[in-house]
C-alpha cells in the first residue's frame, strides 16, 4: 500500500527538473500541479522564475500540462499568461483528470511525468495512474484548510515509510 505514496524522484524545487534529464528518459510531457508546487498557494501569477521554466520545458519539445484541484479563476488566472493548457476542479487524485491530461496531450503514459508538493493527492494518483512521479518540496510553510489536513497525514505516511526503509532521500 504504501508504495502508492512513494515518488519515483525527490527533488527540492522544481528547478532541478531538467529537460535533458526528462528527455533522456524519454518523457514528452509534464503534468504539474499548481499550488505549493510552482508557486505559494496564494499567489496568483507565475513568478518569472516559473515562466521562464514552462518556456525552457516548451523550447525543449515537452509539453506542460497544470493539473489542479483549485477552481477554474484561480488555474485559469495563473496559466492564462503562460498560455499553458491546464485542468482544473481536477479532483486528484482520481484518475480521470490524469487520464484527460494525457488525452490533450496525445501521450502515452510512460512519455509523462506527474510533479507535485502532495503524496496524497499528486504522487498517489500519478502512481495509481502509472506516471512516473516526482515530489518536490512545497514552496510555501502555509497551506490552505484541506491541504493543512492532509499534510498531517502526509507525515504519519512517511514516517512508516521511512521506518522500513522505503525512503532514502534527505528531507
Amino acid at each position: 500500500m504504501y508504495n502508492y505514496f512513494l515518488p519515483d524522484e525527490y527533488v527540492k524545487n522544481i528547478f532541478q527538473i531538467s529537460p535533458e534529464k526528462l528527455k533522456e528518459k524519454g518523457i514528452k510531457g509534464i503534468i504539474t500541479d499548481l499550488d505549493n508546487t510552482l508557486v505559494e498557494w496564494d499567489r496568483p501569477e507565475a513568478t518569472p522564475e516559473i515562466t521562464e521554466w514552462v518556456k525552457q520545458m516548451n523550447d525543449a519539445g515537452l509539453q506542460v500540462t497544470i493539473l489542479s484541484n483549485n477552481n477554474n479563476e484561480r488555474v485559469q488566472t495563473f496559466c492564462g499568461p503562460l498560455n499553458t493548457p491546464y485542468i482544473c476542479d481536477a479532483r486528484k487524485p482520481l484518475q480521470k483528470s490524469f487520464k484527460r491530461a494525457l488525452e490533450m496531450m496525445k501521450l502515452q503514459k510512460n512519455e509523462v511525468v506527474m510533479v507535485g508538493d502532495q503524496l496524497m493527492t499528486d504522487i498517489l494518483g500519478g502512481n495509481r495512474f502509472g506516471l512516473h512521479t516526482i515530489l518536490v518540496v512545497p514552496v510555501a510553510n502555509s497551506d490552505g484548510f484541506v491541504t493543512k489536513f492532509n499534510r498531517m497525514i502526509e507525515r504519519r505516511i512517511m514516517g512508516k515509510m521511512k521506518k522500513r526503509g522505503m525512503i532514502k532521500w534527505e528531507e
